[in-house]
């Protein structure tokens, strides 16, 4: 089957809003290539592993590029309306979207898809985790818990600091047994991992119908269906669930936006992680969730994004 593949040319602080636009319109997939996260990945001490080579993007290049493929019949429709939406988003300022330069070309299927996989090997996160791309074959280590994610999400090369963020933070906050929540769930990779990692039971949300269904096909996908719960709402509706542990990775200006609703399903004591921040958006989370009477317990850092992690007193 053809596809029309959309490359948008945009930064790597807006590059995640690009994705989620995209993703409205494609069930064929989004890639993000962030020329910054090979050079992390090239020059080493990182502790992150993942091999993969695109030769375009060892250039020199300052933007990032966000990919998604679209049926043909559909294609012109949803590009612009892609490009509506982002040239709306940017109208409001607040963050630099970069040239937001569009461009598109007709593609084989089954071509993008078989060059897409062959890029990725297992990446191992924090000192247990390991995320593995479902058409590889990985044996397990002792001690590693194993996060399997398939072909139906977006496995972008720019998303790995923030997740890896929180993931690094949630083995080093969850015990057996807590109740996670996770707010902005995506592929449902953080939900998943706290199941395995020995949590009772994790809820998961996304305002994203296409993430709601992919967070519910890798939850059944890693055997923790039975444990993980995916909702289509922005927030947990249910204000009488409270986690031990709440994951919020999006953006700085959304956790802002629902600074006052997000602890309200945290437990006392309870830890909650949050990323998805870059540097001058620091201070305007900090000051958010500081309001709601939180304790900022650990601040932590890869390239130029944040993580913070918050404990209810």
């Amino acid at each position: 089957m053809k596809y029309v593949e959309l490359t948008v040319h945009t930064t790597s602080e807006a590059s995640e809003l690009v994705a989620d636009v995209m993703w409205q319109y494609t069930e064929g997939g989004v890639a993000v290539s962030d020329a910054k996260d090979v050079v992390a990945l090239i020059s080493g001490g990182t502790g992150v592993y993942w091999d993969y080579i695109d030769d375009e993007l060892r250039l020199p290049r300052t933007d990032v590029l966000v990919k998604c493929f679209l049926k043909p019949d559909a294609a012109d429709a949803a590009v612009s309306d892609i490009c509506a939406q982002l040239e709306e988003m940017r109208s409001r300022g607040g963050m630099d979207f970069g040239t937001l330069e569009a461009t598109r070309r007709t593609i084989e299927g089954d071509d993008w898809i078989d060059v897409w996989k062959k890029h990725f090997r297992p990446l191992h996160i924090g000192s247990r985790v390991v995320v593995v791309p479902a058409w590889i074959n990985y044996t397990r280590e002792a001690g590693e818990v194993i996060v399997t994610l398939d072909s139906n999400m977006a496995f972008g090369t720019g998303e790995h600091e923030t997740t890896s963020l929180c993931l690094e933070a949630l083995q080093e906050t969850i015990r057996v047994g807590d109740v996670v929540i996770d707010v902005g769930c995506g592929s449902g990779i953080l939900g998943i991992a706290a199941a395995k990692l020995g949590a009772k039971v994790c809820y998961l949300t996304d305002i994203d119908p296409v993430a709601v269904e992919s967070a519910r096909h890798n939850a059944l996908k890693n055997g923790v269906s039975q444990k993980v719960i995916v909702a289509h709402s922005d927030l947990l509706e249910d204000s009488s669930v409270r986690g031990d542990v709440v994951l919020a990775n999006i953006t700085a200006e959304i956790l802002v936006r629902l600074a006052s609703s997000i602890p309200k399903n945290l437990k006392e004591g309870g830890a909650l992680i949050l990323s998805g921040i870059i540097a001058d958006r620091l201070s305007l989370v900090k000051e958010a969730f500081a309001a709601q009477g939180l304790a900022l317990f650990a601040e932590r850092r890869k390239g130029e994004w944040y993580a913070l992690v918050y404990r209810r007193q």
